[in-house]
């Protein structure tokens, strides 16, 4: 390549036993959307770090326009032109959106605010500059950090699993911009597990398998298969089909749910639904339409007024009034969206973290911990759920965003519930081990259990669920028969408009 923006040669980086990157050799052409594809723990997020600045490398030189380049900082990064939005998100709770941003874009408030909202329109990115972080939705976080580094003008752009979080309206709006960005001269770095999203956006691909890389290609001229192949050095899981099953009792039942004690939240009102065992429900919607606030009340991390009782019921019984713990000694288990912060302690090995909510699994004995149980059964998990980490006693904060979303999953499923609750199950997960997800959640409706999921992947919803709701603005849509629905008419709900259909048994 003549001239590259970006050139790596012989990086390598270590952390003790474990070598994220092995003698990466990499050129990034300018005004070029050049991919990172590799399984979770492959070592592109750490690749990442390295060219932004907040990691230094072990060994190996890195060369920008040509000149030899070592950044100590991000903010030496951000000043030689390159731009990072993360996977795990780096910004202060208890400041607003534009408080945020002013920590590495200069101006005052107001103007800076309207710049948030300009971008926000321009690029279907709308937050509020004023909103505080910690009221915000994951979505609207994401939404944060794409808005943050567009103001700071970079020349290589560096976007980590950027789609995860944005409903389907907004990703083609995001690649017209990212081409105009593009055409423009910007260089983009794009890691993603959404293989049809590589070949759609991404003239370079570099393929990176166990801190290597094992190949350069370009992703147009090769099937998601062959990419995948490539990727994860074996052929995908083959899709379990659902079997059909009889109408099994109702294992969570909501009755014309109304939620509007928080000022800050999205008002919940007269939201219904029901799951029953041996069937999987989805909640579609964009971000922000009132999905935390929902998982929040179905959790019980959020327990409804005394006077509001009879709206939530899990194995028939009346829970609005439960705390999570509660909730949990029926049969109920739950995977949150935010996996660092409300799935896993990121201080914590992971064998304490399985005790967050394994714990009755004879892990603790007369008020002690067994730590010998709890090493056992969080092995079982690694193993179960290919976790790629060193061992039970590794850092939950170590891992890789989709290897902590597998320990997570699969520490809830290991607790065979009645009622199992996943907000974006598959969030930053590879696209090997989502398949050998959908597939084992797809096992468990068949044996019987009762699965509710909310997702902002219409496919993950397509493939996993016998019937779909719809989210928005707090109001929640009839349920859909999968099976008897096309992804347009999800769509129309997802903006407000109501098709005339039919609605699925209660």
């Amino acid at each position: 390549m003549a001239n590259p923006l970006l050139s790596l040669r012989g990086i390598s980086k270590s952390y003790g036993q474990i070598h994220a990157n092995r003698q990466i050799d990499l050129d990034v052409a300018a005004g070029s959307i050049h991919a990172i594809l590799g399984e979770n723990g492959a070592g592109k997020s750490t690749l990442m770090k390295l060219i932004y600045g907040v990691e230094q490398p072990d060994s190996g030189t890195v060369a920008w326009n040509g000149q030899s380049l070592s950044l100590a900082s991000p903010a030496e990064a951000r000043r030689a032109g390159i731009g990072m939005v993360f996977q795990h998100f780096s910004l202060f709770e208890s400041l607003t959106v534009v408080e945020n941003i002013r920590l590495i874009v200069s101006g005052k408030k107001s103007e800076l605010a309207e710049r948030v909202r300009k971008l926000g329109r321009e690029f279907s990115l709308e937050v509020d500059p004023f909103a505080h972080v910690h009221s915000l939705s994951v979505g609207e976080r994401q939404r944060v950090e794409l808005i943050r580094c567009l103001m700071t003008d970079p020349k290589l752009l560096i976007l980590d699993e950027p789609t995860s979080v944005l409903p389907p309206q907004a990703v083609e709006k995001l690649f017209e911009t990212l081409r105009r960005l593009r055409d423009g001269g910007v260089s983009i770095l794009f890691i993603s597990h959404k293989l049809e999203e590589i070949q759609s956006l991404c003239d370079r691909a570099t393929i990176l398998r166990g801190g290597r890389v094992t190949g350069h290609v370009d992703p147009r001229a090769h099937d998601a298969h062959e990419l995948a192949r490539m990727m994860i050095g074996r052929d995908m899981p083959e899709p379990m089909p659902p079997l059909p099953l009889a109408e099994g009792e109702k294992r969570l039942e909501l009755i014309g749910l109304d939620y509007r004690v928080d000022p800050f939240a999205v008002p919940l009102s007269n939201v219904s639904l029901a799951v029953r065992a041996g069937e999987i429900l989805g909640i579609a919607g964009i971000s922000g339409n009132g999905q935390s606030e929902l998982a929040a009340l179905i959790s019980g991390e959020t327990v409804l007024p005394r006077d509001q009782c009879e709206q939530i019921f899990m194995m028939g019984r009346d829970v609005g009034t439960l705390d999570a713990a509660a909730r949990r000694r029926l049969g109920f288990a739950f995977v949150p969206e935010d996996r660092l912060g409300r799935g896993a302690v990121p201080e914590m090995s992971l064998a304490l973290n399985s005790l967050l909510t394994a714990h009755p699994l004879d892990l603790v004995r007369h008020g002690l911990l067994d730590k010998t149980r709890a090493k056992s059964f969080t092995s079982e998990c690694i193993r179960d759920y290919d976790v790629r980490t060193p061992g039970p006693e590794a850092e939950a904060g170590s891992l890789s965003g989709g290897n902590l979303q597998k320990f997570i999953v699969g520490r809830e499923i290991m607790l065979a519930p009645k009622l199992l609750f996943l907000a974006q199950p598959t969030w930053g997960v590879d696209i090997g081990a989502a398949a050998a997800i959908r597939k084992r959640l797809i096992s468990l409706r068949n044996e019987g259990m009762a699965i509710l999921i909310i997702s902002e992947e219409l496919e993950e919803l397509f493939e996993l669920c016998d019937f779909i709701q719809v989210l928005h603005h707090g109001t929640l849509s009839p349920p859909l028969v999968t099976r008897d629905t096309k992804p347009e008419e999800i769509g129309r709900y997802m903006i407000g408009a109501q098709p005339n259909r039919e609605k699925a048994p209660a």
